[in-house]
This record gives C-alpha cells, structure tokens and sequence, in this order.
C-alpha cells in the first residue's frame, strides 16, 4: 500500500456522474479518496452517508471526496441514489486504482482469507501528494476522523 509522501498515481475511472474522473481534475485541492468494497452493503453504505453527511464541512476545508469501488457505474448511480449521496463515486472493475493505490489483497472476512478490497482512505494534496492514509478502516467515526485531520493539516 502506497504510504504518506509518497505521489499518488494517476488514474481515469468512469463515475456515476457520467463523465470520467482523473486525479489531474482535483489538482489545486485536497482531494479524500476513499476505496471501499461493495456498494449497498452495511458497513459501505454507513461509511458513504457520513462522508455525505459532512460534505459541508469537507467543502469548507477545501476538500473533494470521492470513493472509489469495484462496482459498476449503474451499481454506483443506484447507490448514490438511494442514499441521496453528494460526491462522485468511481467504478474500478479492472482494479487498476485499487492495485496502484494497494487496496486489493489478502484479507480476513470472518475468519477466512480472501482476495477482496481493503478499505482504505487517502487524503491527497493540492500537489498530488499522499498526506496522509488510513488502513484497515474501521467504518463508525472513520469520517469524522478523516476531517479531523485534514483540518491538522492546515
């Protein structure tokens, strides 16, 4: 997994949006990545309403979130939907994100390791930088955190 200081890599991924994102497009801004596993699921979907829930404040920090998984964009567009959520969300069924940024591997899930997405936050610089990364996330308190240290950063 990609660490703080290190650049991070440049991807184009399509979004629920309709159009393509790419990293270049948040340049100038601190930029929350967040990779997670599967949209519609309880952790994932606790996890997007809190980042939704505090876009303002995310906004007035001066950041942009995004998520990425490895669902389809019809999934996505669902998702954010249902949840009435207020950021992009990214389809990776390739997994090319998810391997430059070292969020696909081995994991434990009840017991049993398996190849899936590890969920994992990045929070990316005005410059395209990795300031900071959170590994492993626990889902409750994980948004809150994420703005807490952008707000350090400061």
């Amino acid at each position: 997994m990609l660490g703080e200081g290190d650049k991070a890599p440049s991807f184009k991924l399509e979004s629920d949006l309709g159009k393509p994102f790419e990293l270049k497009d948040f340049r100038g801004q601190i930029l929350v990545l967040y990779f997670y596993p599967k949209d519609n699921t309880p952790g994932c979907t606790r996890e997007a309403q809190a980042f939704a829930a505090a876009s303002k404040a995310f906004a007035k920090a001066g950041a942009a979130v995004v998520g990425i998984s490895k669902d389809s964009v019809k999934s996505h567009i669902g998702f954010r939907e249902k949840y009435g959520l207020s950021f992009p969300l990214l389809s990776d069924p390739e997994l090319v994100a998810h391997k430059a940024f070292g969020t696909y591997g081995e994991k434990n899930m009840y017991g049993k390791k398996v190849m899936g997405t590890i969920r994992s936050t990045f929070i990316i610089d005005a410059k395209g930088k990795i300031v900071r990364v959170f590994s492993n996330v626990r889902v409750d308190g994980h948004a809150e955190a994420v703005l807490d240290a952008i707000k350090q950063l400061k």
